[in-house]
């Protein structure tokens, strides 16, 4: 018997994005690596430390949430099962249950100044599961599409946004204050004169991933006053609100607390609680208008949009989730800060490590070298100032034969109109993660000092540094 093959014209595959290429090819590297007597050092993943993601103080917390529930509920039966365990185990809306949105709301409003409502928290799984269905919503109208966003820009975007074959990224320039707000209006005016729907500006502006900073109070308000004047979204991806190194935290506020009628937020539980439930919500007050001039409000559209791809959330995710909003005795926490700090702790001092290591090693050759200083997020972003270089995937993967070191390079987060426009970007520098080890306690500490010493000695001998 023959294979069969469905013809389906047009469709396209995507190209594997850089962090997927690396991590597909590092079972291979890491052989020859341990062939040659190498240890692997990773600066590369941007996974969550597993010290700050040990499930048993998550489980801990859970199981006294679940007990506060059982009392509140006044059982007298051990035996009976409560009420809020068998809806845990029931299907739910795809709004999930009232209660983890409510308290959400509290605690996450507080911090950030805003008043949400929690009648417009539509959860998603994690972050990613925002974008794809502000994504869906916009094409399913029909119309050829573009999206603007940051060169660089979050690889997971630039794959979710070019799988519409109506859809095209105009992507802007940025400095270390932020995106460019003049290329930023530009783009929107090229894009609609191009025959285009420009419906948002997407940006991670809060520990950019991958560019390795946080874009300026000021940036900020510039480049709100750019979506207002032309009439677009700014979608903000917010993983790293909370893997905040400033000491004023409300220093540099999300666009969602400057105007909720503008901004649409993601928030992901994953960076402040544990990566595997996928727990996130995306909101926004923003209205938009329809056929026949009418306005409706986006919630309601993305709350369509999402009952036709996920009917049922998972309710327990959401109530363990809720737990990391109690405190011990079952009531409402007044802010995330202090489970933040938790995991702040850990990478911070990880921060530290990467970015004192790397002024010993490599300060005195500024003339080849530099990186940003991110005060949040996972990343600093390294540039190599030599032009015998080219940061592509032979050079990582050489990388690891030759060093053990695990980078990431940065050609693949540049969209493909920003490539054309300057071909070579990207092709200098390299995503420095300093966010994960396989190692916890000294051991982690050791391992990262041993890390960024091996890609010092590795950068300065693949220069010719003596």
């Amino acid at each position: 018997m023959s294979n069969a093959s469905v013809n389906i014209p047009g469709i396209r595959t995507q190209p594997a994005s850089v962090t997927r290429k690396m991590a597909a090819a590092l079972p291979g590297l890491r052989e020859i690596a341990a062939q040659r007597g190498l240890k692997i050092h990773h600066l590369g993943a941007g996974y969550p430390h597993p010290e700050v993601t040990n499930p048993k103080s998550f489980i801990d917390r859970t199981d006294q949430w679940f007990d506060h529930l059982s009392k509140r509920e006044g059982l007298n039966d051990p035996s009976e099962l409560p009420a809020f365990i068998r809806d845990a185990y029931a299907y739910t809306d795809t709004m999930g249950p009232v209660g983890p949105r409510e308290s959400f709301a509290r605690v996450y409003g507080n911090d950030w100044d805003v008043q949400i409502d929690p009648n417009r928290l539509i959860p998603t799984i994690g972050a990613t599961g925002g974008i794809a269905l502000l994504c869906s919503v916009f094409e399913r109208i029909g119309a050829k599409i573009a999206y603007i966003t940051d060169a660089p820009t979050y690889a997971g975007f630039i794959a979710r946004a070019t799988l519409n074959q109506q859809a095209t990224i105009y992507s802007i320039p940025m400095d270390r204050e932020g995106a460019d707000p003049d290329a930023l209006r530009d783009q929107i005016r090229q894009a609609r004169a191009d025959g285009k729907l420009v419906p948002f500006y997407y940006t991670v502006p809060d520990g950019h991933n991958p560019a390795g900073f946080s874009f300026s109070a000021e940036r900020k308000q510039e480049l709100l006053r750019v979506a207002e004047e032309e009439n677009i979204l700014i979608v903000e991806d917010a993983p790293y609100l909370y893997i905040n190194y400033n000491t004023d935290r409300k220093a540099n506020r999300p666009f969602v607390s400057l105007n909720p009628e503008r901004a649409v937020h993601l928030f992901t539980g994953s960076k402040i609680g544990l990566p595997g439930p996928r727990v996130g919500f995306v909101y926004s007050e923003a209205s938009v208008s329809v056929d026949y001039g009418s306005d409706i409000s986006l919630t309601e559209l993305l709350l369509s949009e999402s009952s036709g791809a996920i009917l049922f959330h998972n309710p327990l995710s959401m109530l363990t989730f809720e737990a990391l909003l109690r405190n011990i005795d079952g009531s409402l926490r007044e802010s995330l800060w202090p489970l933040a700090e938790e995991k702040l702790e850990i990478y911070r001092e990880n921060r530290d490590i990467v970015l004192g290591g790397l002024e010993q090693g490599l300060g005195a050759h500024r003339d080849h070298f530099d990186w940003t200083q991110p005060d949040a997020g996972f990343f600093s972003a390294f540039t190599i100032n030599h032009e015998g270089i080219h940061v592509n995937d032979v050079f990582t993967n050489g990388l690891v034969e030759k060093y053990g070191v695990v980078v990431v390079p940065m050609y693949g987060f540049y969209p493909d109109d920003f490539l054309k426009r300057s071909p070579n970007a990207g092709y200098d520098k390299l995503r420095l993660s300093f966010c994960f080890t396989e190692s916890t306690g000294d051991d982690r500490r050791r391992d990262l000092h041993e890390a960024v010493a091996a890609f010092c000695r590795a950068m300065k001998k693949e220069c010719g540094i003596t």
